[in-house]
């Protein structure tokens, strides 16, 4: 009777380790998956880097789609080229007179100023002068 209870043990308790195993094998993956080098973790990292590598992609198709237009604006005629001349090199055509307005404050003294005193007082506009 001793050794009918003995081998109806045994497949209980191999039952019972490989649960146990099985169950240390889940853990271990579960952390893989969460923890690992190439888990859930990373993944969220290089989602957030692919976001950022795609904004500045279309950031630079833009800049790449102006420069194109440029080149195809430049190669078709001479009116593109004038307006380079004109604007980065400051050209102006035979017959033409450069203004060049200023944004800067006015600004004036009543009086001599000395070393000692430098105020300077600044007006939107300078007063007409009258007709007498």
């Amino acid at each position: 009777m001793a050794s009918d209870k003995i081998t109806k043990l045994k497949p209980y308790r191999l039952y019972v380790v490989a649960i146990a195993f099985a169950t240390v094998v889940l853990l271990l993956m579960q952390y893989q998956y969460w923890y690992g080098e190439y888990g859930h973790g990373n993944f969220v990292q290089v989602q957030k880097q692919l976001q950022e590598q795609s904004k500045l992609n279309e950031e630079q198709s833009y800049k790449n789609a102006i420069l194109l237009a440029d080149v195809k604006d430049l190669k078709s005629g001479l009116s593109a080229i004038e307006e380079h001349a004109r604007l980065d090199l400051g050209l102006i055509k035979a017959g033409e007179t450069f203004v060049q307005l200023s944004n800067a404050p006015i600004t004036y003294s009543r009086s001599m100023l000395t070393d000692d005193e430098q105020v300077v007082e600044t007006v939107d506009a300078v007063p007409e002068p009258s007709a007498q």
